[in-house]
Parts: structure tokens; C-alpha cells; sequence
């Protein structure tokens, strides 16, 4: 429903007991009856006719100083004055309205003031009071006669709200239809207290809500309000915020109101005050035309030229008077007027009105010399200065004429009267010719349901209906206020008929502007960016960045992205974040894959030299099967750096979970039974010359791959309980730019799972440490278990390098990569060792220095036992002794153990149980 029907209470200062009171005072009524006839009709326009109707119009300005009226008003005052008599002349010549029938008028002078329209506008009431007379006597004590007053059928007027509202409170006591030409306020719209009130100008209601929309329309948020105090402008104003908020989308920032009789320099005060808030640019004015002239002068001294932008209501509409001298502070300002026509019938007739032939306007005479300078013999206004009048000037020849903007709507009011007035004829005086008993008894009640009910097409062929609380349609132009090569104009740029058509194309602002202005309290966020609102000002707001991995869902809210996605560019929306793998050709890989290839090429030619070599000394004495097992695994802790880095899908991620640990298994594993029993051998030699158990190829062999067997078994429970699979992880590598946010494509093998698998291989290499420090006495002639204990020693030092690098790159974005180099790159490096310090001095004996490479005798157990043991403590001696004393007990002792100056290795694994 349109705001037509929106009630504004509003209290009054006059009460409808105050006003019952003044009605019925009877001295008023005994002083008018009394006066002569000349008098009664003095100040006031009488047509006789079968039907009167009343008119009140602003003929003159509101007075100073206790005076009542003021100057005429040619415009407001005369030209609605004589639209009426227009109307009339008109509907009497009309053969199908209201035949035989002829209406005539009782036209006063509201001077533009509530209090005395008030007291004018009793005399339409005169006829329906009784007159109780039976103690009144003439001097000569016959009863009076009174003059028969006449009979208001209804009232057309009047013009201002205030007056109409005044006015409306003293015809509805006496049922009397009142239809208003030009006030405007929604209060009016209230049909339980002026419910005999109609008009033909839709309410300010409608004009607040076409307001509305063109701020909208402009895309303006923040405006401030400017009303004259009265009716009109507390009205209009009241009905634009409550719409506004009830639309919601428009705030208002300041509202102000200019006080009935301002003060020196109040209108400068205005000014300050709105530029308290500057986004508010916007001003919304229900103000007269006085209140909007000297507002454009104030904004002018304060140098706000094309600041504000004016927004205003029907009072400003396409009037000269307020923008005069003031133009470029005006530039731009949009009004809004009723939709109107200007009515050419009343152009001819208001140009062939002269003194002569218009003797019935008692006003006629002194708009006569306003309009043309003019003095009507001794008897006019004006003073002797001027010119003397001949009568014979004419309108619009001698003087400029523009019809005044609400004839239309007083033409139009005078009709609704009468064809409601032919409509009650022809239904309750059918056939009859004239004005029947039946309708001359009639009140002012059934006349209104006629005034409600009429339709038909107006003097601008536009239609006249009411609605159920007497308000017409909203019809509305929309003007633009230009300056066009120096020239001013009121240009129409739209319409509002119960919506918005508004040509923005057509509008105009400040040669300075060249895009549209705006009115706005803070401007739109940028894409990404969420409202947060200011408190209390829903169209205040400070704009937020969706930080992070943030993405703007709507105006107000920021919203986490899905964790395989991530913000676009300006964080409207989620993508998906790219997945990476590490590259073959990325430097972390490269480094890796050259140690490898170099590792598995070297340790490949070790290979093949023991097996080329297989039944030389050096081969046999280094444990030939146990030699191949350890060289299985430094192949496999090479190869696993390509598994490592490869592609991950379901068969990488299962070897993955198979040879990460078993390289380093077999090697350790290996090497652990070589120094297990290295140490059993010259364990038991100190006790017996019985060699141990379990020291033959097969009994080592066997335990070797007891010691695998465990690996393999964990790592089958491991694919039980947990089956391999890939997985994508997107908080490894989420950077707190989501820019650089990558998903990382990996195995599904946690650090936990990692340790664990590398852990057993961990506590065998422990373990093989452990011997080979408990071996370290042998003598270096007789086996490896120096260059095993070098090898576990330097493999303890890398894993523990190993450990917080991996371990503490956890919260690294190159995670991926630093742990992956490390591990391989750490893996490689004990395989290095292994195969640096264990074989490259045999094959370096084997491919350079084959001489050495000869058994010199066999020796049995029992002998090397003796030997090894004998040089054992010797050693220890000499560590107990000075140097000179240990000399004689060492040659002594090994007279007849004397090597030759080459090295012999010995072999003693025939020995064996």
C-alpha cells in the first residue's frame, strides 16, 4: 500500500472543543447579522445562485505587526480566485451538467493565516445555526429582521495546510465538504478527524515517497532534512523519514527546521549545521518559498556552491521566485510538482478581465494596479508617485502573464463539487427539473459520498477520483533546475505515478561534476571487503578486508574457504588450491638422485668385483655372504631416493612402506652379526680355545635375515592395520599468503609411522655400535672391526645431523622438501660410509694391488685365538707401561708370531663348529 493512506498524528494547539466553542459564540454571530450589507460583502466575493459554494483563497499575505493581512498575492491569491470564477461561468454555460440548475460562490480572504481563516470561515456556517431572537427587540421594540444568510453546500479551499486543517475542524461540525486545491499534508489523510476533507493534489505522503525514490534512484544513502515549522514541512518531512525507514536504505543525518520567525542570522546557523555532517550532501526541503530563497542565500555567503544537492518538495517545484539571483547555487536542484497542464480557456479568459467587465472580484481593483504600476483615481492604494491608470491596459500586453501552477487543481476541485452535485440531482431528483425539496433538505454527508465517488477526466484530460480518505492519485513531475549556455531552466527529467520514471541521462550537474554526485555516508566496499556497520547509523560503515584465507560471502560477512581451497585475487569466491609433487627437475631432488646414482653406480662395481673376486683372500676373509647382504642393502638405501621422490599412487606408497626401512635393515642387520660375532670369538678365546657357536656363513645368514624377518613383519602388520594409500595435505604447505598456498600430493605416512619404521633399523645400528666399541681392541690384522666401528661411528653422527633437521622443519612451507632431501640424502650418506669404509680399501687391494691379495699361510683357530689375545694385552701393557720397558716383552712374547712387513689376511672361517 502507497503511503496515501499513512496516518500522521500530530497534536494541535486548537481542540475541536475549542473550536465547537468558537463557533457557537454568539456575539460573532449577533456582530455579523448586524452589519449592513455593504459591509458583509466588502471583503469577501458573492455570486448569487441556486447553489452556493464557498471558497477560501490567500488573496492576500499573512500581516505584520497585528495586522491581519498583508500585500496581494497576484499569483496564489487572484489567479486561484478567478480560476474558481472561471469554473463556474464554465459549469453554468454547461447544458449536460447540473441543468437548470446554477451554482454561485462566496469566495473570502484566508490572508494566508490559520487564526483568521478561522474566523472567516464562520460565515459558511451562518445558515445552519439557529438564531434564538425572542429576546431581541428594536429600539422601537418590534422583533428584528435578519438577513437570511446563504447556504454552503461546500467549500472549495483552501490553500495552505495549516489553514485547510484549521478550516476542516469547524465544516466537519456541520457536515459541510470541504475539496482543497494545493494543501498537501498527510494529516489531512486522516478520515476519523477530517473526515469531510478532499482534495485534488495527492498528500505529501505520496510526494515524500516519490522523494524517496529519487534518492534511491541516485543511489544516495545519507541525506538531512530542512522544514519550514508548520504543517507543511513538519508533515512532509515526518512522512519522508518514516518511509524512508520503513524502505530501509535511506539514513538521515541531520533534521532541521527553520522556525516560523527566524532569527538574524539563523539561516547561516543552518548552513554550519549541515556541513557538520559533508557526506550528507543531499538536503530533502519542505520549506516555503521565502525559507528556500533565504537558505540558498546563506548557502551562498558561505561559499557552499555545488556542495549541496537539493532535493525539493512541491513548494519549490518549477518557481522562479526562489532561485532569483541565486541560480548557481541552485544548480542542479531536482523538485518535484503535482502532474499539471496549463488550461488555455482560462488564459483567454484571465487576459479579457479588466475593470469593466470584472467588477465582481471586490480584489479585481487592487490587482489592477499592482500588476500594471499603476493608481486607480484618489481612491487607490498606492501612493501619488505613480502613474495614473487609464483602464484601458490590458493583460499580457501591457504586463507579463503566466498561469499560476494550481488552476488546474482549483478548475478541477470546482467540478468534483459540481459533478457531484449533478450525480445527487439525478438521483435523488430523477426527472426533475431544477432543485427538488428532497435535495434542498439534504446534508452535507450524502453530498460527500457523491464528492468520493465522482470520476471523470479534469480540465488537463487527466482523471479526478478520491480514494476512501478523499486524497487524489499521486501524479507528479520531476523537474532539474539547469544552466544551459547561461540560460536557467526548469527541465523535466521524470515522473512519478505511484513509481519512479526517472531519466538520469537527462540530468545535469555542476559544468565541474562530470559524473553523478553522491550522498553517501561511506562509499561501497571494494570486492573482498565485508561492511562493518557503525552503531546506530545502518548506513555508516567501515570496510573490512577478508583477511587470510577468508572470502567475502556477502556485504557483511567473511567466510573460511573449504581447506582444499583458497581466496581468488580479490577474495570474492574460493578456488582450488594447486597440488604439487616434488619435481625431478627441482634442485631438493637433483642433489638427492646424483648422490644416488653415483652410490648405486659405485656400489654396483663393488658388486661385481667381489663377484669377479669371489674366492680371493680379501673377498673370503670379509665374509663373503654377510659382504653381499650389507652391499644388498647400501643398493637399497640408494634406491630408495627414487621411490622417495617419484609420483606418489598406491604401488609408490606401498614400496615406499617396504624398502624405507629395509635397506638400512639388511645393512645393519648385516653388520650387527659381523661385529656380534667378532666379539664372541675373541670373547670365548679368553676363556677356552673352543670356538663359539654360531659363527659359520649359514649361522650368520640365518640370524641376518632373523634380524630382517622383523622389519618385513612390522611392515606387514603396518599394511594390515593401515593400507597404504595417497593423500593430498593442505596444511603443510598453507602460508599465511593463500597466494602461495600449495596442497602437497604425498604417501600417507605420518612422522610417527616414519619412526617407527626406521626406528628398528635405528636400534640395530645402536646395537652394531655398541659391539663394534666392545671390538675395538681386536687387532686390525686379524678382521674389520675397526673399520666398523669407523663406519657406525660416523653413521651416528649423520643420523643425529638428521634428526632435528627433520623433526624440525615440521612448521617449514618447504617441508616437503627439506625432510625428503634429508631423509634420502641421509640415507645415501650412511650407505657411503658403509661402502667407503668397508670395501672401497678391498677393491682398491683387489684392482691395484693384486700381490697382496695372496693367502700367506692357514692358520687354525687356536692359533689366532692365541695371537689375537697375546697382542691384546701386550697393547694393554704397553698402555700401563713406559715405552722403553714394554719393548723387550712384545718381542718376547711374538718371537714366534713375527708377521712379515706386508699384511696377511687370515682366514679362519674353516674353523668353524
Amino acid at each position: 500500500m502507497y503511503p496515501g493512506n499513512l496516518l500522521m498524528e500530530r497534536k494541535r494547539s486548537v481542540s475541536y472543543t475549542y473550536n465547537l466553542i468558537s463557533a457557537l459564540k454568539w456575539y460573532w454571530i449577533f456582530s455579523l447579522v448586524q452589519r449592513t450589507s455593504s459591509q458583509e460583502y466588502a471583503h469577501s466575493i458573492r455570486v448569487e445562485g441556486d447553489i452556493i459554494l464557498g471558497g477560501l483563497f490567500p488573496v492576500h499575505s499573512r500581516g505584520e505587526r497585528g495586522v491581519p493581512c498583508g500585500d496581494l498575492k497576484k499569483e496564489k491569491g487572484i489567479h486561484r480566485l478567478e480560476a474558481m470564477m472561471y469554473a463556474i461561468d464554465q459549469i453554468n454555460k454547461d447544458p449536460d451538467l447540473l441543468a437548470n440548475i446554477t451554482l454561485g460562490v462566496r469566495i473570502l480572504d484566508t490572508c494566508s493565516r490559520d487564526t483568521y481563516a478561522l474566523e472567516q470561515s464562520l460565515t459558511f456556517v451562518q445558515a445552519l445555526i439557529d438564531k434564538d431572537a425572542s429576546d431581541v427587540r428594536c429600539a422601537n421594540g418590534d422583533p428584528p429582521i435578519f438577513t437570511k444568510p446563504d447556504k454552503i453546500s461546500g467549500v472549495i479551499g483552501a490553500a495552505a495546510s495549516s489553514v485547510s486543517i484549521m478550516v476542516a475542524n469547524i465544516l466537519r461540525l456541520f457536515k459541510i465538504p470541504q475539496i482543497s486545491y494545493a494543501s498537501t499534508a498527510p494529516e489531512l489523510s486522516d478520515n476519523t478527524r477530517y473526515d469531510f476533507f478532499s482534495r485534488v493534489v495527492p498528500p505529501d505522503s505520496y510526494q515524500a515517497q516519490a522523494m524517496v525514490d529519487i534518492v534511491t534512484a541516485l543511489g544516495w544513502n545519507y541525506v538531512s532534512t530542512l522544514a519550514s515549522e508548520g504543517n507543511y514541512g513538519e508533515s512532509g518531512v515526518e512522512a519522508f523519514t518514516q518511509i524512508s525507514r520503513e524502505i530501509g536504505g535511506v539514513c538521515i543525518a541531520q533534521s532541521l527546521k527553520i522556525p516560523r520567525e527566524p532569527k538574524a542570522g539563523e539561516f547561516d546557523k543552518i548552513i554550519r549545521r549541515l556541513l557538520e555532517t559533508p557526506q550528507a550532501r543531499a538536503i530533502i526541503i519542505f520549506a516555503n518559498e521565502d525559507d528556500i530563497r533565504r537558505i540558498l542565500e546563506a548557502a551562498k555567503r558561505n561559499n557552499q556552491t555545488g556542495h549541496f544537492l537539493w532535493i525539493g518538495s512541491d513548494s519549490w517545484g518549477s518557481k522562479i521566485a526562489p532561485v532569483f539571483q541565486q541560480e548557481e547555487i541552485a544548480e542542479g536542484a531536482v523538485t518535484i510538482l503535482p502532474k499539471r497542464a496549463s488550461i488555455d480557456g482560462f488564459d483567454r479568459y484571465f487576459r479579457s478581465r479588466s475593470l469593466a467587465n470584472n467588477r465582481r472580484n471586490v480584489w479585481f481593483a487592487e490587482f489592477w494596479e499592482e500588476n500594471f504600476g499603476c493608481k486607480l483615481g484618489s481612491h487607490g492604494k498606492r501612493n501619488s508617485h505613480f502613474k495614473k491608470c487609464t483602464g484601458l491596459e490590458k493583460i499580457g500586453r501591457d504586463s507579463s502573464f503566466e498561469q499560476e501552477g494550481k488552476v488546474q487543481f482549483v478548475i478541477d476541485a470546482v467540478y468534483s463539487m459540481a459533478h457531484a452535485l449533478n450525480n445527487m440531482h439525478r438521483d435523488l431528483c430523477p426527472g426533475y427539473i431544477g432543485l427538488c425539496p428532497r435535495m434542498k433538505t439534504s446534508d452535507g454527508k450524502e453530498l460527500l459520498s457523491y464528492i468520493r465517488a465522482v470520476h471523470f477526466n479534469g480540465s488537463a484530460g487527466t482523471p479526478v477520483t478520491y480514494n476512501e480518505n478523499g486524497d487524489a492519485p499521486g501524479r507528479y513531475d520531476i523537474y532539474q533546475y539547469q544552466i544551459v549556455n547561461k540560460t536557467t531552466e526548469y527541465k523535466v527529467i521524470g515522473q512519478w505515478t505511484n513509481q519512479l520514471h526517472l531519466n538520469v541521462g537527462d540530468m545535469q550537474w555542476r559544468s565541474r561534476e562530470h559524473i553523478q554526485p553522491s550522498s553517501v555516508c561511506s562509499l561501497p566496499c571494494k570486492p573482498g571487503e565485508r561492511k562493518k556497520q557503525v552503531k546506530g547509523v545502518p548506513c555508516c560503515w567501515n570496510c573490512e578486508r577478508c583477511e587470510g584465507y577468508h572470502y567475502q560471502v556477502d556485504e557483511i560477512t567473511c567466510d573460511l574457504c573449504p581447506l582444499d581451497q583458497k581466496p581468488n585475487a580479490n577474495h570474492t569466491g574460493c578456488q582450488l588450491i594447486p597440488i604439487i609433487k616434488l619435481e625431478w627437475h627441482s634442485p631438493w631432488a637433483v642433489v638427492p638422485v646424483f648422490i644416488s646414482i653415483l652410490g648405486i653406480v659405485a656400489t654396483s662395481f663393488v658388486i661385481v668385483t667381489f663377484v669377479r673376486y669371489n674366492d680371493t683372500p680379501i673377498v673370503r676373509a670379509s665374509g663373503r655372504e654377510l659382504s653381499y647382504v650389507l652391499l644388498t642393502g647400501i643398493f637399497l638405501c640408494y634406491a630408495i631416493t627414487f621411490l622417495m621422490i617419484g609420483t606418489p599412487d598406491m604401488v609408490v606408497c606401498s614400496l615406499r612402506r617396504i624398502f624405507l626401512g629395509l635397506g638400512m635393515c639388511f645393512s645393519y642387520a648385516a653388520l650387527l652379526t659381523k661385529t656380534n660375532r667378532i666379539h664372541r670369538i675373541f670373547e670365548q678365546g679368553k676363556k677356552s680355545v673352543t670356538a663359539p657357536k654360531f659363527i659359520s656363513p649359514a649361522s650368520q645368514l640365518v640370524i641376518t635375515f632373523s634380524l630382517i624377518s622383523i622389519q618385513l613383519i612390522g611392515v606387514f602388520i603396518w599394511f594390515i592395520v593401515d593400507p597404504p594409500h595417497i593423500i593430498v595435505d593442505y596444511g603443510e604447505q598453507r602460508t599465511p599468503d593463500p597466494e602461495n598456498a600449495r596442497g602437497v600430493l604425498k604417501c600417507d605416512i605420518s612422522e610417527l609411522s616414519l619412526i617407527c619404521s626406521l626406528g628398528y633399523s635405528i636400534l640395530l645400528m645402536v646395537t652394531c655400535t655398541v659391539y663394534a666399541i666392545k671390538t675395538r681392541g681386536v687387532p686390525e690384522t686379524f678382521n674389520e672391526a675397526k673399520p666398523i666401528g669407523f663406519t657406525m661411528y660416523t653413521t651416528c653422527i649423520i643420523w643425529l645431523a638428521f634428526i632435528p633437521i627433520f623433526f624440525g622443519t615440521a612448521q617449514s612451507a618447504e617441508r616437503m622438501y627439506i625432510q625428503t632431501t634429508t631423509l634420502t640424502v641421509s640415507m645415501s650418506l650412511s650407505a657411503s660410509v658403509s661402502l667407503g669404509m668397508l670395501y672401497m680399501p678391498k677393491v682398491y687391494i683387489i684392482i691395484f694391488h693384486p700381490e697382496q691379495n695372496v693367502q700367506k699361510r692357514k692358520r687354525s683357530f687356536k692359533a689366532v685365538v692365541t695371537a689375537a689375545t697375546m697382542q691384546s694385552k701386550l697393547i694393554q701393557k704397553g698402555n700401563d707401561r713406559p715405552n722403553g720397558e714394554v719393548k723387550t716383552e712384545i718381542c718376547e712374547s711374538l718371537e714366534t708370531n713375527t708377521s712379515s712387513t706386508k699384511t696377511t689376511y687370515v682366514s679362519y672361517s674353516n674353523h668353524a663348529n
